[in-house]
């Protein structure tokens, strides 16, 4: 893939005032780059969801956007806990997330489900006591 634009977007733990915000700039950056508007779709959930995960269930992280002539992929890398059961974690309405983070609507157990089901290929990779890598690829062609 030949890259026509790489950034990447720190998303702060537990920062709910500005949560969100990295998705929004990634939607805007898709668009002002003239990407179909189904696909910026499918990646603004997906990013989304990754986001909202970085911030209730990680130490903190980032997300990583690449646009190429093809495809553009979403990489989002955190310090955290890691996930024990990747399987169990992938299932819709499994939550980890306190009851205060329920509290504010958030954590409904679909994240995971949802970045797969919008992301053209979809991996997972995480340890335990490390942390947690997801790279989504929506292709463009």
């Amino acid at each position: 893939m030949s890259t026509i634009l790489k950034e990447e977007f720190p998303v702060a733990a537990m920062d709910f005032v500005t949560a969100g915000e990295a998705s929004a700039q990634i939607k805007r950056l898709l668009k002002k780059l003239g990407v179909d508007a189904n696909i910026i779709r499918r990646l603004a959930i997906a990013c989304y969801e990754a986001e909202i995960n970085l911030v209730i269930h990680s130490e903190g992280g980032k997300l990583v956007l690449e646009v190429g002539s093809e495809e553009v992929s979403l990489t989002s890398k955190d310090v955290g806990p890691g996930i024990p059961d990747i399987e169990l974690a992938m299932s819709e309405g499994y939550s980890t997330a306190s009851d205060d983070v329920r509290m504010m609507g958030f954590g409904a157990g679909m994240g995971l489900a949802n970045m797969a089901r919008n992301a053209d290929r979809f991996h997972i990779d995480s340890k335990v006591g490390d942390g947690t890598t997801i790279e989504m690829i929506f292709d463009i062609k």
